[in-house]
């Protein structure tokens, strides 16, 4: 049975971690506030480029550009992000589900995998997939530069013929309580059910807005196809960054209200360890008396 300087030390032990979770929650949500505004922000840019290419798709000729080329897909390359840090609930265990579900699904199709992040990455390594890349310290503070350099070398694999089709996974911010994850295919850019030989009505029925082009697609797709996978995975990024911060706040709250709870109910065990030995003196006291008398 403990004494009450066990139970001492053990509380006293309680309220430390519970003063560090206490800090970590205040820490998540100031960077949260952030990555919320990076995310919320990146939102209407990303929505409306890719409204702007399945508008330009729908109009030139099926392979019209190297990304629009549709192949079989023998061989299927999969970028999954992740964050940099635990202690966050099952944020960083659904996307290494996720990924490994999808590796596993598509295992006639030689998949490989980029890893967003450190937490994807030292999952990865104890698997047997290919990894093609690494990228740690990129979802913490996303940046549109090393996006680029992603999307740059995502292009390469596509336009070289080693990869036949690109998806991404990632956690996408809805509030601070839950996240969504995400599957969505970056490569070939496919437009939505609207085919080229459809009426003009019929597009800007389907995309809300109607756009005029001048320049011959090949330049056009030359700049903007590009521009796209870079937007989608930056997105991807920030939104991650986001839901990171959201799931670790969420979590250091309930890791701090479970220390409270922890430490009542410690406190009152120890209250009642006091009176038993309290109680137990007064008999001995009582007793000695007694047989005195």
């Amino acid at each position: 049975m403990p004494t009450q300087l066990d139970i001492k030390r053990r509380i006293r032990s309680v309220k430390n971690t519970q003063q560090i979770t206490r800090a970590m929650k205040f820490v998540a949500a100031a960077r949260l506030r952030r990555a919320q505004e990076k995310a919320f922000a990146a939102r209407p840019y990303a929505r409306a480029i890719a409204r702007l290419v399945r508008s330009a798709v729908r109009r030139v000729p099926e392979g019209a550009h190297a990304l629009l080329r549709r192949r079989e897909e023998k061989r299927i390359l999969l970028l999954a992000v992740s964050g940099e840090r635990g202690l966050c609930g099952a944020f960083n265990a659904n996307v290494i589900r996720r990924a490994l579900e999808f590796l596993r699904e598509h295992a006639q199709q030689d998949p490989a995998i980029i890893v967003l992040g450190r937490k994807i990455r030292d999952a990865m390594r104890k698997q047997r997939w290919k990894i093609v890349a690494e990228h740690v310290g990129v979802t913490s503070r996303p940046d549109p530069a090393v996006a680029a350099e992603i999307a740059k070398d995502v292009i390469a694999l596509y336009e070289q013929g080693e990869m036949d089709a690109i998806y991404i996974v990632f956690n996408e911010f809805k509030s601070v309580l839950a996240q969504n994850l995400k599957l969505e295919k970056l490569l070939p850019i496919e437009g939505d059910a609207g085919q080229a030989s459809e009426g003009a009505q019929s597009k800007l029925a389907d995309t809300g807005i109607d756009y005029l082009y001048e320049q011959p697609p090949a330049e056009l797709f030359g700049r903007l196809l590009p521009r796209y996978v870079q937007v989608q995975i930056f997105r991807a990024l920030a939104e991650s960054a986001a839901a990171e911060h959201a799931a670790r706040m969420t979590a250091m709250d309930s890791a701090t209200n479970n220390a409270g709870e922890l430490i009542d109910q410690l406190t009152l065990y120890m209250n009642k360890v006091r009176q038993a030995a309290i109680t137990k003196e007064i008999i001995e006291v009582v007793s000695g008396a007694a047989s005195a008398a």
